[in-house]
């Protein structure tokens, strides 16, 4: 498993704030967007996660930590641009707890966050609710709004889902999953000025609403077919 660490990232969504990315073998084989509309498959994403893959410029994750833990106390910053939390013994769906705790304790007195598939196994659940419970934030990613529901419920950690590409930011800011639970629909995806670096949302662990990302790019169509809306009710509108 290779890991790479950029001080400052030039992504406009994710702002000038350090990032990381890990190798694709970390992705667990369960995700559905692995081989249908992964947003790290295309462009300049690919190119540096291939390169990563190949071990250029890759940290050991000792290392990695390492570099964590000498970051300014408060700082906000970004696990897994592309990638997933450490696999157990090459077993890309259940995570390496030894691995996620040095991360977790190198996080101490920062503020760092993720996004995690690796919650289909149940083993992984008390991993992931232990980083959330010790300051480093691990959202459960959905694949479409029923999921966010079955997701919540585990009260691992925080939820974000991916929305189908019809919902604009613009017009519908706030949705409700079939059981009712807010949906805030990511503002960087639709409002000028606003990044990562200065939302920190998806950084709080403790946040009560669930945070949706539609979906973009080339390869929108396929992911629109996970993520397509059921039961779905706009907050507010009848």
């Amino acid at each position: 498993m290779n890991v790479s660490f950029t001080l400052v990232s030039g992504n406009r969504k994710v702002g000038p704030i350090p990032t990381s990315m890990t190798s694709s073998e970390s992705c667990p084989s369960s995700c559905p967007f692995m081989k249908c509309g992964c947003y790290a498959k295309a462009g300049p994403m690919l190119w540096h996660w291939q390169k990563l893959n190949k071990g250029l410029h890759a940290l050991v994750w000792d290392a990695f930590c390492a570099v964590i833990k000498r970051l300014p106390r408060g700082q906000l910053w970004r696990h897994n641009v592309a990638g997933d939390l450490p696999s157990h013994n090459g077993d890309n769906e259940t995570i390496d707890s030894n691995a996620l705790s040095k991360l977790v304790a190198a996080n101490h007195g920062k503020n760092g966050f993720t996004y995690t598939h690796k919650h289909n196994r149940a083993a992984n659940l008390p991993l992931i609710r232990h980083a959330n419970d010790n300051g480093f934030t691990v959202n459960l990613s959905a694949n479409n709004l029923s999921h966010a529901d079955k997701l919540a419920e585990t009260k691992a950690g925080p939820v974000c889902v991916v929305l189908p590409s019809v919902i604009d930011g613009n017009v519908i800011r706030t949705l409700l999953t079939p059981a009712g639970r807010k949906v805030v629909v990511c503002p960087a995806t639709y409002r000028e000025g606003v990044t990562c670096s200065n939302c920190k949302l998806c950084s709080r662990a403790d946040r009560t609403c669930i945070v949706g990302f539609p979906s973009h790019g080339t390869s929108y169509k396929k992911v629109d077919r996970i993520a397509a809306p059921d039961n779905l009710t706009v907050a507010g509108i009848a």
